[in-house]
């Protein structure tokens, strides 16, 4: 039971990791995933795994480090949402065919099964070498191939989001490279 909640981890986090603004390196869901937290609790009663501490996980050329992660599944022990906390949590990959690590970085970042959706809360930043997203909610929908991205809300900002600040999105796309240039 507990080797199935590993492996449906591993692919919760490839896809917390990879939010297909590019597609990741292929190669990387066969490479083995390894998790190293200072703190593991497995609660099966409530159907939760919590790693704490330093949490580092790794998969081929994917990356992804926080504080804290907590995973949820279904009593069938499918996998149900997964959270990555940091100060912020950090995710980097490499792209097919790319010599540019994709990198993204948010407070927050959540994932729900169910409705097919990646969350980046709270500074939360896509880049692929000089290619930026950024803003305080960068959401994408697996299964649509959607990324929207937004400000803070007046009522975030009263809660005391962290990366509220102008709230603004950015997005720096740029120039196309001359012929002969590197």
């Amino acid at each position: 039971m507990r080797t199935n909640r590993i492996i449906s981890l591993a692919m919760v986090l490839c896809v917390l990791a990879a939010p297909r603004l590019a597609h990741a390196l292929s190669t990387d869901r066969d490479q083995p995933m390894q998790i190293e937290a200072d703190n593991m609790v497995l609660n099966d009663k409530i159907h939760e795994n919590i790693y704490t501490g330093n949490v580092v996980v790794t998969q081929g050329s994917l990356r992804i480090t926080g504080n804290k992660l907590i995973v949820h599944y279904t009593e069938n022990n499918d996998l149900k949402d997964a959270v990555m906390l940091g100060t912020p949590a950090h995710f980097r990959q490499l792209p097919d065919g790319k010599k540019v690590y994709q990198k993204g970085e948010a407070l927050r970042m959540e994932y729900y099964r169910d409705k097919d959706l990646l969350y980046l809360i709270d500074k939360a930043k896509v880049t692929e070498g000089d290619k930026l997203l950024s803003g305080h909610r960068i959401v994408y929908d697996t299964k649509k191939s959607v990324v929207t991205a937004r400000r803070a809300t007046a009522e975030e900002k009263k809660k005391g989001a962290a990366g509220a600040g102008s709230g603004r999105v950015k997005v720096i796309i740029p120039p196309k490279k001359k012929q002969g240039e590197k």
